[in-house]
C-alpha cells in the first residue's frame, strides 16, 4: 500500500524558548507526504488524539525514548500524526519534551481517511478519529502495519500493544538481526 498523497498544514516558530506561544513569530508551511515519505525509512505511529491517557503515557514517550534504537535499525525518521490541529500537536510535543520524533497534524484527517484508519469516537466527544496504529514506510509505500484489533466506530476499548515500540522494534529486530543494537 503507497501513502496517501496528501499537504499537511504545519505551524511553525510559535513556541518560545519558555514553553509559550509567540503567535508573532509563526507562520504556515505546507508538507507534502512525498516530502516526508520518499526515498526515506519511516516510522509513523497514529493515535487518538494529543494529551489523552495512553497516547501520552506509553505510546509518543515510548516511541522517543527509543528513538535511537530505531535510528540504529536505519529508520531515518519517526512521525506521530493525530487528527488534531497544528497547535494542539505542536503544544503536546513541547508540554512532554519531545525532541526526536516529529509530530504531524492532519487536522482534517485526510492521510487518516487514506489510511483507511478514519474512525468515529463520539462516544468519548472526539469525532472522528485515527484508530491506533504504527507503520513501517519505506520510500513511501508500507512495509509493515501495526494495527490494534478491533477497529470499529464507537469502540468502547482503546486497544494499546500492536503498535508499541517494542513491537516494531522486534519485527525490526526480527528482520534485520539484533546484532545491529
Amino acid at each position: 500500500m503507497e501513502i496517501p498523497k496528501v499537504t499537511f498544514k504545519i505551524r511553525e516558530g510559535d513556541l518560545s524558548e519558555d514553553g509559550g506561544c509567540n503567535f508573532d513569530e509563526g507562520c504556515w508551511t505546507e508538507k507534502t507526504s512525498d516530502e516526508i515519505f520518499n526515498n526515506k525509512k519511516i516510522i509513523v505511529f497514529s493515535l487518538p488524539g494529543a494529551f489523552t491517557p495512553t497516547c501520552t503515557s506509553q505510546q509518543l514517550p515510548g516511541f522517543e525514548s527509543k528513538y535511537e534504537d530505531f535510528k540504529a535499525m536505519e529508520i531515518d525518521e519517526i512521525y506521530c500524526i493525530s487528527v488534531n490541529d497544528s497547535f494542539t500537536m505542536n503544544a503536546w510535543a513541547c508540554n512532554e519534551g519531545i525532541k526526536n520524533v516529529k509530530v504531524l497534524p492532519d487536522g482534517s484527517g485526510v492521510f487518516t481517511e487514506g489510511m483507511n484508519m478514519l474512525v468515529k469516537k463520539d462516544n468519548v466527544g472526539f469525532g472522528e478519529r485515527s484508530w491506533r496504529y504504527a507503520a513501517i514506510v519505506n520510500n513511501g509505500v508500507v512495509e509493515k502495519m501495526f494495527e490494534e484489533p478491533g477497529k470499529e466506530n464507537n469502540c468502547v476499548s482503546d486497544p494499546y500493544g500492536e503498535s508499541s515500540p517494542e513491537k516494531v522494534l522486534a519485527y525490526l529486530l526480527s528482520k534485520n538481526g539484533d546484532d545491529l543494537l
